[in-house]
């Protein structure tokens, strides 16, 4: 009986230093390349596709395109706090969102959070895109925000509380839902009761100076 199958054969063709995303350092690397090959009793014989190259990490072990060795940190810097500024806003729209329902005056608080806190330019056309969309696909507040708060600095998660409440507390009283998710993104956040109550105070004292 004549055993035929494939496998991948991995080479390492480089080695240098790069900035890891995962790591967020500066690590070695391998840069690899990975072949099938057509076997003939376990043996390689024939090629039997291209070699698809990319970078592991010597830090960390993760695999990344080669497109990777053209980022710096500042740009890889730059990229987290932009996901973080549409991640934060669409918690705060998620919110408003919460009884299925925009008042005016939660339209304008939205844009204002979104220009001025966030720095993050918005005009209402966007915003209803994005409301749309989280109409449309029905996801909890809070579970959006414990699934993308994960990858969120401690300075950032309390940012995203004063964002939320400010736009939860916009143009209605904070009772219901509302009250519920703020109680809830303490413990989501990790916040002691004076982190989370000092967070709030400031965002009361930013919005009492606009």
């Amino acid at each position: 009986m004549i055993l035929i199958g494939t496998m991948n054969l991995t080479r390492t063709r480089d080695r240098g230093s790069f900035y890891c995303p995962q790591c967020g350092t500066t690590e070695f690397y391998r840069r690899r390349s990975r072949r099938p090959f057509l076997t003939l009793y376990f043996i390689p014989t024939v090629p039997v596709g291209a070699a698809e190259e990319f970078i592991q990490c010597d830090g960390c072990d993760a695999t990344w395109d080669l497109s990777v060795l053209e980022m710096d940190r500042d740009s890889h810097e730059a990229a987290k706090e932009a996901q973080f500024k549409d991640e934060a806003l669409r918690s705060a729209i998620l919110t408003v969102l919460i009884d299925q329902q925009i008042t005016p005056g939660e339209i304008d608080t939205l844009i204002s959070l979104s220009n001025d806190l966030l720095q993050r330019p918005i005009d209402r056309e966007e915003l209803g895109q994005l409301c749309s969309i989280a109409v449309d696909n029905r996801i909890k507040p809070d579970h959006y925000i414990l699934t993308v708060s994960r990858r969120w600095t401690q300075q950032q998660r309390r940012l995203a509380l004063q964002i939320v409440f400010l736009a939860a507390t916009a143009d209605e009283p904070l009772d219901g839902p509302r009250l519920e998710l703020l109680g809830r993104l303490r413990e989501i956040f990790d916040l002691t009761d004076a982190e989370y109550q000092a967070t709030i105070e400031e965002a009361i004292e930013q919005a009492d100076a606009t």
